[in-house]
């Protein structure tokens, strides 16, 4: 065999083994599934899915707007007579629990208070309220608490997170007002599903008709 003839050879099993790579190639190609974008993908997941024929609507129940709504104020008895900021309750420990009663209660009012006995039969929240605004609120609050005869009511005072210092301003203030009213029978800080530290609880002499 001469020169040329063996070259030729050579060059021919080089051509055929090149055929066989790019055959082997396109058949694995082939067999490869297309990857589905995610609108197929999507009608695949929602093929057994039947459609809603009527859309269920859910009725909220709107919040009634409190009776004693921001920014009125109203002159009651209770505001002249009592509410002073001079009052030897200038301090509050740190964790102290808003309590008091008056003389003349029976001595389990403060626990039965305390302890959610009686309903909660209205509410004010003091969010918001400077000193002076949050005194007013509280005296025509409770003012018209007693005379629709309402016995147990809640004061959400907070607990201090916004104020400049941190300390729970309000619930100071507002502990001295309950204690010099005589409207005022007795007051606990609310139980953890009523308001915890943040609110109080007050329980309310009966107006006299």
């Amino acid at each position: 065999m001469d020169k040329n003839t063996t070259q030729q050879l050579k060059q021919l099993r080089k051509k055929l083994r090149e055929e066989q790579k790019t055959t082997r190639f396109r058949a694995i190609v082939r067999e490869k599934p297309a990857v589905p974008d995610d609108h197929t993908l999507f009608l695949t997941a929602m093929k057994d899915v039947q459609p809603i024929k009527s859309a269920a609507t859910i009725t909220h129940t709107p919040i009634a707007p409190s009776p004693w709504p921001k920014g009125i104020r109203v002159e009651s008895p209770i505001l002249n007579d009592s509410m002073s900021d001079f009052w030897p309750w200038d301090e509050l420990e740190a964790g102290e629990q808003l309590m008091h009663m008056k003389p003349g209660q029976k001595l389990d009012t403060l626990r039965k208070l305390k302890r959610g006995d009686w309903v909660i039969e209205a509410e004010l929240d003091l969010h918001g309220e400077n000193i002076d605004s949050a005194r007013t609120q509280v005296a025509q609050f409770l003012y018209h608490c007693q005379q629709r005869q309402l016995r147990c009511v809640r004061i959400i005072h907070g607990k201090g997170l916004s104020s400049t210092a941190g300390v729970p301003i309000l619930k100071l203030k507002l502990k001295n007002w309950l204690a010099q009213m005589s409207e005022v029978l007795a007051f606990a800080q609310a139980n953890p599903f009523q308001g915890s530290a943040g609110a109080v609880l007050v329980l309310i002499k009966t107006a006299k008709k």
